[in-house]
């Protein structure tokens, strides 16, 4: 997330007091109530008009007279069709680790979404504390206007100046293989990773679905996918997005991941359908790390498991979701790691 250092390590802090997931916590996450997703969408629609200002406009920020030609700069970049699908997985993330306290990481594949992270930051203030001259009143945002992807500026992918950047997005292709990384020998950690359905046809990214075979769930972290299938790249239509819908399944879950599934463009249906299906992964990674904890000494040799141990792993898994199940924890779900497709 890109979030300061002091709020970072208070979240991190919060993880640590808060890993039993329960039925309360479960149910309270994937049925929102009217006044959270009202909370959300707010924050989603500021993001997306922060992100709209940064690509479009060079003057009258908060629009306080009419839009006029001048307003509008010469030169555009940045990629406004990723952007709202961007925010609304970000959106649902903060809430997610709000109640949780959960240590997660998000990752922007697709490239041009640097204006709606360079957002986030600004609505959290991080964005402020590192950079004190864009400041959070009408001076300051125009200043983070103008200075997006303009010589002196800031370019348009979450690159170096983007606070809390570990994955810039501009060169298309390789968000799995750092979220892959990220969550190596860091066995509490999750990483999100947004895959733009344009990015997914590059050769790295397409390689990068089988990092889920080198992830040990004794000692590693899991990493959450999220495949973003707006339809469009810069080119045209995307091919993902055109197969047949049992055929991008089926391609997804040979790799090893559980798909789920969130489809629509309406208002606030969306929002309540990604909570509950981002609940639904969460809930089901947290009962496989539960589970590993059994099967942890079986075939574990100088920190690398044995035949034996990977044979034990999957049973214990499977063990740990059925008790969680009994217990009301988490819904009837499967699979070694989870996926999920987003459609616009």
């Amino acid at each position: 997330m890109l979030v300061s250092a002091r709020h970072q390590a208070q979240t991190w802090k919060a993880a640590r007091r808060r890993r039993t997931v329960t039925a309360d916590v479960v149910n309270r996450l994937a049925r929102p109530t009217d006044a959270d997703i009202a909370a959300v969408d707010a924050w989603w629609r500021a993001n997306n008009y922060l992100t709209v200002g940064q690509i479009y406009l060079m003057a009258n920020p908060l629009l306080r007279e009419p839009l006029a030609g001048e307003h509008i700069k010469p030169r555009l970049l940045g990629h406004w069709g990723t952007s709202p699908g961007l925010a609304l997985v970000y959106a649902h993330a903060s809430r997610l680790i709000r109640h949780t306290g959960a240590q997660m990481i998000y990752l922007a594949g697709p490239g041009h979404g640097g204006p709606t992270l360079v957002a986030a930051g600004y609505l959290e203030g991080a964005y402020t504390e590192i950079y004190p001259n864009i400041t959070l009143d009408e001076v300051g945002l125009l200043r983070l206007f103008r200075q997006f992807s303009a010589p002196g500026g800031i370019p348009s992918h979450a690159s170096v100046p983007t606070p809390g950047s570990i994955h810039e997005g501009g060169e298309l292709g390789y968000v799995l293989l750092h979220a892959f990384g990220a969550v190596m020998d860091n066995p509490d950690f999750i990483a999100l990773a947004v895959v733009g359905d344009g990015e997914a046809e590059t050769g790295p990214l397409a390689g990068s679905w089988n990092g889920i075979s080198f992830l040990n769930p004794v000692r590693d972290g899991a990493v959450l996918p999220v495949l973003h299938l707006n339809g469009a790249k810069i080119a045209g239509p995307t091919l993902l997005a055109r197969k047949d819908r049992d055929e991008v399944r089926s391609l997804l879950t040979g790799h090893g991941y559980e798909v789920i599934e969130v489809d629509g463009d309406d208002l606030p249906g969306m929002h309540y359908r990604f909570a509950d299906a981002l609940t639904r992964a969460w809930a089901s990674i947290k009962a496989i790390q539960a589970a590993r904890t059994t099967a942890g000494g079986a075939g574990l040799v100088t920190g690398r498991l044995g035949r034996a141990g990977m044979r034990a792993l999957p049973k214990a898994a499977d063990q740990g979701r059925q008790a969680a199940r009994r217990n009301g924890v988490v819904p009837t779900v499967g699979a070694r790691a989870k996926g999920s497709c987003l459609r616009r």
